[in-house]
């Protein structure tokens, strides 16, 4: 998960749970069975620690030990020079879409068997992570959504498309987000005029949907890294539309700020991280008895109660109500960011994203 969801935790425990939520020591508990396993820091650790953890252990003996993950590719790079010295600084841990490409690279993955994962029926075909030759990298842990936000004072309705940030009478309105890699505004292009994402299948298409992304300049105020930065633009209408975390805009909105998320026709794009196990654990047993435990409907639901996630698993399979399933997800087909593009033409992307959109 890049820097910018790690904020984007942090903020959404500011909202939901703020000084109450403290941190319940990882500690080892004294039974034979243990398993290491690294989640997002912050309030998104401390979540897991106080909801997801001990619930675990209780019913499955096995005691875990949460590890901290850094942000970015840091935690890759980690667990790959530790893999090569036989180590594992964590058995399980959750993983980038774009990180897990680049461990299948180098087989830091040890393969799922599903026949174990009794629960995986329940998954949604998109979180389950393979190796070009069909062998489980990874199985989905959790989602969530960046929507199209406004400010309600200055849009009496809603927008219903992405077009809208195309639209001229938006001139000096929009924040989006900085970066190719975090803000998929590519996809988001292709899918709302180019016919969906396989549009960026060649390099010619993916030039022509920057040509198209291109005309949304003139209408962006902020290209934003800083989230906190736009949020506040966002509230007070000052910057009144862009694109934002639909869980963390609508406790804004609970709290009484004149913001909406809205889900448009062409979907909500979203994000995941995967649970992935290294190859140097000697942990697979209790991995896969702790894998197929996290894809239950239940403690999906639990996960979109308290960490404000959307569920990996089909919707109907979870108790969720209404309320709280358009708190967290939507029933309209999602746009899939594009993260073998991230991986493949990386250097790529970036430049042409500084000469043609940001720069």
């Amino acid at each position: 998960m890049n820097i910018n969801s790690i904020k984007r935790r942090t903020l959404l425990g500011a909202g939901l749970a703020g000084a109450s939520m403290l941190a319940v020591p990882a500690v080892l508990r004294a039974q034979d069975r243990s398993l290491k396993v690294g989640v997002y820091g912050g309030y998104f650790k401390d979540s897991f620690d106080k909801n997801i953890f001990p619930e675990f252990t209780k019913a499955t003996g096995i005691a875990v030990e949460s590890v901290a993950e850094p942000t970015g590719e840091a935690w890759l790079v980690q667990l790959e020079q530790a893999a090569r010295a036989g180590q594992a600084p964590a058995d399980v841990s959750m993983m980038s879409q774009v990180a897990m490409l680049k461990g299948q690279a180098t087989e830091l993955w040890t393969p799922i068997d599903m026949a174990k994962i009794k629960n995986a029926s329940n998954l949604l075909d998109r979180f389950v992570n393979k190796y070009p030759d069909g062998r489980v990298a990874g199985v989905g842990a959790v989602s969530w959504y960046i929507t199209l936000v406004t400010n309600t004072n200055v849009y009496k309705e809603a927008p219903t498309s992405w077009a809208a940030f195309w639209d001229p009478a938006n001139a000096d309105k929009l924040g989006l987000l900085a970066l190719v890699s975090n803000s998929f505004l590519l996809e988001v292009t292709a899918k709302t005029f180019m016919g969906g994402t396989n549009a960026l299948d060649t390099e010619e298409g993916i030039l022509k949907t920057f040509e198209k992304l291109a005309e949304v300049k003139p209408n962006v105020r902020l290209w934003y890294r800083d989230e906190a930065q736009f949020e506040q633009a966002l509230k007070s209408g000052e910057i009144p539309m862009g694109q934002y975390y639909h869980d963390v805009t609508g406790l804004a909105a609970a709290d009484g700020h004149p913001v909406r998320s809205t889900f448009p026709k062409e979907g909500g794009i979203q994000d995941s991280g995967c649970w992935a196990l290294s190859r140097a654990s000697q942990k697979a047993e209790e991995a896969h008895i702790f894998i197929d435990y996290m894809c239950q409907p239940s403690i999906q639901a639990t996960l979109s109660r308290k960490v404000g996630t959307s569920p990996t698993v089909k919707r109907e399979s979870t108790d969720l109500t209404d309320k709280e399933f358009s708190a967290v997800s939507s029933d309209i087909e999602p746009i899939v960011p594009r993260y073998d593009l991230y991986q493949t033409k990386s250097d790529w992307l970036n430049q042409k994203w500084t000469e043609l959109i940001v720069g």
